[in-house]
């Protein structure tokens, strides 16, 4: 299936601010399913400095700066692209094979496995999280059934809550409350699997916004959605889980950057000199090619 993607952020200041800088996430990363045709990132103003990086992770970064005063920035990201992800072959290695082979694993590729089996800044380690998924899994199954009894009881358990919980809100509270939106279930699901030993990674992109005939409309199909990417082996490789959707994240699902959390794929982050209160506006656009 094709994409036609458009995303389009307007951060405007209560008074100009100066020395402006900006790292932009938002150009699609390539993955295996996952081809870009055709993409474009704009600003407007026109930057006066502007340079494009890969990493860390699997990421694609913008960085760009303003030397003089800015009081509204416009970015706007399009790209087409075409997706055909498949349903994993099997269920995969069992837990107590994947343990083995997850920490023996010589790869450091931006592909390895390793960044992933650790806490990071934001889906840091917990144990009433780590109980939980021990309770939810067994050392013999085999990694998608325990990945998805994990997923299933998130989306089961959990109340899709947008406002109960803010960017700043750790995977613990949110596990405690009960209730969050994506990003607070991708991360809660992390800690989870890195609880048991299991490589698991942030992913954040884009929802197909129109379902085909006769199914239901995706939650979080109206800004950038996060899911939980689980490397399930050499063979498997990484398979994308969505909590929220409570789905395996196949052919509606468009990757942009997969990271440890969202610390490391947050779509925009900067400093800027001056102490204005700022207003973020987003509008996202996905429209399947039929």
């Amino acid at each position: 299936m094709i994409y036609e993607v458009s995303h389009r952020t307007t951060i405007s200041y209560g008074v100009p601010v100066s020395q402006a800088r900006f790292n932009i996430r938002l150009r699609p990363y390539g993955w295996p399913g996952q081809a870009i045709i055709a993409q474009k990132l704009e600003f407007g103003p026109q930057p006066d400095e502007w340079r494009d990086e890969v990493g860390p992770y699997c990421v694609n970064r913008s960085v760009i700066g303003y030397s003089g005063r800015l009081s509204e920035l416009v970015i706007e990201s399009r790209f087409t692209v075409d997706i055909d992800k498949r349903p994993p072959a099997d269920d995969g290695p069992m837990l107590r094979q994947l343990r083995q082979e997850a920490l023996g694993t010589r790869d450091l590729s931006v592909l390895s496995p390793a960044p992933y089996l650790f806490a990071s800044r934001i889906a840091d380690a917990n144990s009433a999280i780590g109980d939980w998924a021990g309770d939810l899994m067994s050392s013999e199954q085999p990694i998608v059934t325990a990945a998805s009894a994990v997923m299933n009881a998130i989306h089961r358990d959990f109340a899709y809550r947008p406002g109960a919980t803010s960017s700043a809100t750790p995977p613990a509270e949110a596990f405690a409350r009960r209730e969050g939106v994506c990003q607070d279930f991708a991360h809660v699901m992390i800690v989870a699997l890195r609880s048991q030993g299991i490589p698991a990674a942030y992913v954040s992109g884009y929802l197909r916004t129109e379902p085909p005939p006769g199914q239901e409309r995706l939650v979080g199909a109206d800004a950038m959605h996060a899911w939980v990417a689980v490397w399930c082996g050499a063979q498997l490789g990484w398979i994308g889980f969505d909590p929220t959707n409570d789905c395996l994240a196949l052919g509606n699902h468009i990757l942009i950057a997969m990271g440890r959390d969202y610390a490391d794929v947050s779509p925009i982050d900067g400093t800027f000199v001056g102490s204005a209160p700022q207003n973020m506006a987003t509008a996202v656009d996905v429209i399947a090619q039929d």
